[in-house]
């Protein structure tokens, strides 16, 4: 039968006050992650406000995008001579093509 008493703290859990311990310091930590996500919410909040972004930033600046896709898209190059050519991944081309042709059909239909 496995122990039910902490290695590392005096809390036995087998007993009435060891039981309400642990579910006082599983309250603290669930209520300490709720502040954290709360500060990080504030904080992203008030970044877009200031007009930054988050994340990475990107590796191809839009010019750049448009030259891939039109490429790919005239047959000009396939999608992995530009992703050699640009240093960036065939996925990252597909998903290049697929915007440029998701944007011109729009605009088609505008």
């Amino acid at each position: 039968m496995p122990s039910d008493r902490s290695l590392t703290e005096a809390i036995d859990t087998t007993t009435p006050a060891g039981r309400m311990m642990m579910q006082m310091v599983g309250s603290f930590a669930e209520f300490e992650r709720a502040m954290i996500r709360e500060r990080t919410s504030a904080g992203l909040a008030q970044a877009r406000l200031e007009g930054r972004l988050g994340g990475r930033r990107r590796k191809l600046d839009d010019k750049k995008r448009r030259e891939i896709a039109e490429s790919v898209v005239a047959g000009r190059k396939s999608g992995a001579e530009m992703a050699r050519l640009y240093d960036v991944s065939e996925p990252t081309v597909s998903r290049i093509v697929a915007e440029y042709r998701q944007r011109e059909a729009h605009e088609a239909l505008a």
